[in-house]
Order: structure tokens, then sequence, then C-alpha cells
């Protein structure tokens, strides 16, 4: 069953290059130096990292609070229902809703020129790759009817890969009702 939205929407993905880079350390961190890269006669030193590192178990958190900050200098609000969702109602008629999913990025929006400007923002604060146009983003499948103004969001393709992978690709559907 597909979910279905009435009104003209812009929706555009990103893609954050090195994520876990950016984040700022809080407590000190020394490591080893890396194989192949030990400085001759000094193989007994450590580095003291000065920004999060992938391997981490403090990286994926660092990084979200990096973003974080970022967000709320340009004016967004995060949501309190759940923190990775952004949001943003320059004029009354129009918004701007950011979703982050580590390092991936939806955004919507009902003017294309400040999700334009949300883009252009997030690329100078952090190496970026502008994907376009939505077509599918955490498992669902985006179709449009732009004509009608009207958007799918189907999960198919989510759920033939799951039956495939657990051997059931063969199984015979059943209606289910719910109320």
């Amino acid at each position: 069953m597909a979910m279905v939205v009435e009104f003209d929407l812009v929706l555009e993905q990103m893609d954050v290059k090195t994520t876990f880079l950016y984040g700022k350390l809080d407590e000190v961190i020394l490591m080893k130096q890396p194989k192949g890269f030990e400085v001759k006669g000094k193989e007994d030193y450590v580095y003291k990292l000065n920004k999060s590192l992938y391997g981490l178990k403090q990286s994926p958190r660092q990084w979200n609070r990096r973003f974080d900050e970022f967000m709320a200098d340009i004016q967004f609000h995060r949501s309190h229902y759940d923190k990775c969702v952004y949001f943003k109602f320059p004029f009354k008629a129009e918004f701007v809703i950011l979703l982050l999913y580590v390092d991936d990025i939806l955004i919507a929006s009902n003017s294309k020129s400040k999700l334009e400007k949300l883009k252009y923002e997030l690329s100078k604060e952090f190496e970026m790759k502008d994907l376009g146009a939505a077509k599918r983003i955490f498992g669902k499948e985006i179709k449009r009817d732009r004509k009608r103004k009207l958007m799918y969001l189907s999960q198919e393709l989510y759920l033939r890969k799951g039956l495939e992978r657990f051997g059931m690709s063969n199984s015979k559907p059943v209606t289910t009702f719910m109320s």
C-alpha cells in the first residue's frame, strides 16, 4: 500500500562525504601510529587526535552534535519528536524540512529557492554530493504525478528483497484487513 501526498513539493537528496571526520572531540584520545606510517626512530610515539575519526565509538555522536550546531546556526529547529528532523518556516506559506540519517539527507520544501539556499549552505559547511530529485530513500521508492500534484511512497522493492533474502519470493499473498 502506498501513502499519497496532495501538494506540490520539491524533494531532493544529498549525501555528506567523510561524515565522521567533521566531529570535534571533547576528550583527549591517543592512538598508535598506523602500520606503514610509523615515524623512523619514534615508533613508540602516539598521535593525539584533534578531530573525530572513523572507527571511534564517539564519531557518530560527535558528527550529530556538529550537524545539530550548524543547523541551529542557520536558524533551523530540531524536532522534539524525532531528533533527525529539522525544519524552518521562513514565511507563513513556505517551509523547508530536512531529514538526516547518518550521512543521507532528504530535503522537502514547497519553495525551490529555499531548498537551493539550504543546499548551498550545507555545501559551504560540509563536503556534499548533490543527488538531485529523490527517487528512493530509506528503503522507500518515491513516485510522482506532477500534473495531479500527487506523490506515492512505496516499500514494494524493499519487501521483495526481504522475501528473496528469506527464500519466500514464491509465497502467495494473503489479504489482511486493517482497521
